[in-house]
């Protein structure tokens, strides 16, 4: 098989994937909270195994200190739900006292006290306090969904870097073989007097470029691949089976996906239940304008001398602290000022999702006309590359031509193959300013 034999069967397999995915893997819409697949681990993934962007994503969010702590905060959730519905806002105290006056006079007078105090909810108190537990519950989800939606675009970056790391060292590798190919034919004519040492030098001197190129992409592949094993804490594979995974981002959004309500986005919903739980903050503090009051029960047996019969009394009391003052206004305007704050961050984040959307969008068509320019300029290179190949072989066409039509090859093939992986890049851009997963 010769190399442009090899490339163009390379190209079309890489481009029927993308149409095959294109064609019967339009991806179902999903929000951001979506279910996540099982996570990918070191054990259950070696460095030979194919990893899909899915599974990077999965194992780089087990990982993260917000997925470890989301139990834990759910738990406190629902703690504080319990404490809202509950009879009193403190537990209860249990008061006891003795008193005597043996180091004094020490006539025998004994006083025995014991009590209990039950704070008292404010009036609407306990609604209010209800409502901010219910409003944190709904935080502590929007704050994990918002969290997925962030490292899902770290992962997504990483990953595509790591894809067109691929793509440089696929294409270097064709170039090295193609001029070794040439080398190897001007070498034997060479030999035979059909051409000259400087023909030899010069196809020897782009063999050792291409080596070089080589080189060069396999070391920016080995940084790619280390980084994302950084986030995902697993290697992906290097070989090309994972380049299926190219098509099936090719695929754009589906139509209900893409024309989704911008306020369903995950940092808006972040920002919304922050908002939320500003605003019921401010609405207990507004209620807790002074300390809970204590309703006392207590039981009392005393006697005054030594020899006389005991007493027993019962007290029934209440405790009512005089109105918090400074100390409330200070609590009132912070959460007032919170809420303020974060309802104008909405706005900023709500006109800042708008544009990142549209711009994505654009991005899209714009890679999709690159990607049929760069295509069909491939398609000419390799059947301008068969002419003249088979002109130097022919002796019609000089060495130094003859290597020039080669570089301008490779080069149409790499920008095909990167603009391809820029398509699949913007699409995935698309679908993460859309507030949507990795699928």
């Amino acid at each position: 098989m010769t190399p442009r034999t090899r490339t163009q069967a390379w190209l079309l397999r890489a481009g029927v994937a993308a149409v095959m995915a294109a064609c019967s893997q339009a991806p179902q819409a999903q929000a951001g909270t979506a279910t996540p697949a099982p996570p990918v681990t070191a054990s259950a993934a070696s460095d030979t195994s194919p990893l899909s962007l899915r599974q990077a994503f999965d194992a780089a969010w087990a990982r993260q200190p917000e997925a470890m702590a989301l139990q834990a905060r759910r738990d406190a959730a629902r703690a504080q739900q319990s404490a809202a519905k509950a009879w009193t806002p403190e537990p209860a105290a249990l008061e006891l006292s003795n008193k005597t006056d043996r180091l004094g006079s020490n006539q025998g007078a004994r006083e025995f006290e014991v009590g209990v105090a039950v704070p008292l909810w404010l009036p609407g108190e306990r609604s209010s306090s209800a409502a901010l537990a219910d409003a944190e519950e709904a935080a502590t989800e929007s704050r994990a969904t918002a969290a997925q939606l962030r490292v899902a675009a770290t992962v997504r970056e990483a990953w595509w870097q790591w894809q067109r790391a691929r793509i440089e060292v696929g294409t270097a590798r064709d170039q090295l073989e193609n001029a070794r190919l040439i080398a190897a034919d001007v070498a034997r004519r060479a030999k035979a007097g059909d051409l000259a040492r400087a023909d030899q030098h010069q196809a020897d001197g782009a063999v050792a470029s291409a080596e070089v190129s080589v080189a060069q992409a396999e070391a920016g592949l080995a940084a790619a691949r280390q980084h994302l094993r950084a986030l995902a804490g697993v290697t992906p594979a290097s070989s090309g089976a994972a380049m299926t995974e190219v098509g099936n981002a090719l695929a754009e959004p589906a139509p209900d996906a893409a024309a989704a309500e911008l306020e369903s986005h995950a940092a808006l919903q972040e920002l919304k239940a922050r908002a939320a739980v500003a605003e019921k903050t401010a609405a207990l503090a507004a209620t807790q304008s002074r300390a809970n009051p204590e309703l006392m029960l207590a039981t009392t047996r005393d006697r005054s001398a030594r020899g006389e019969a005991s007493q027993q009394t019962i007290t029934l009391g209440i405790r009512i602290p005089f109105g918090a003052g400074p100390r409330f206004d200070a609590r009132s305007a912070n959460a007032r000022a919170e809420a303020t704050e974060i309802q104008a961050h909405l706005a900023l984040e709500r006109e800042r999702l708008t544009a990142e959307r549209e711009a994505a969008r654009v991005r899209v068509e714009a890679s999709r006309t690159q990607l049929a320019a760069a295509e069909r300029r491939a398609q000419l290179a390799r059947e301008s590359r068969g002419f003249f190949d088979k002109s130097f072989r022919l002796g019609e066409t000089d060495l130094p031509t003859r290597l020039r039509i080669e570089a301008e090859a490779a080069e149409a093939e790499r920008q095909a193959a990167r603009t391809r992986i820029e398509l699949a890049a913007a699409i995935s851009a698309w679908r993460q300013a859309l507030g949507l997963l990795p699928q």
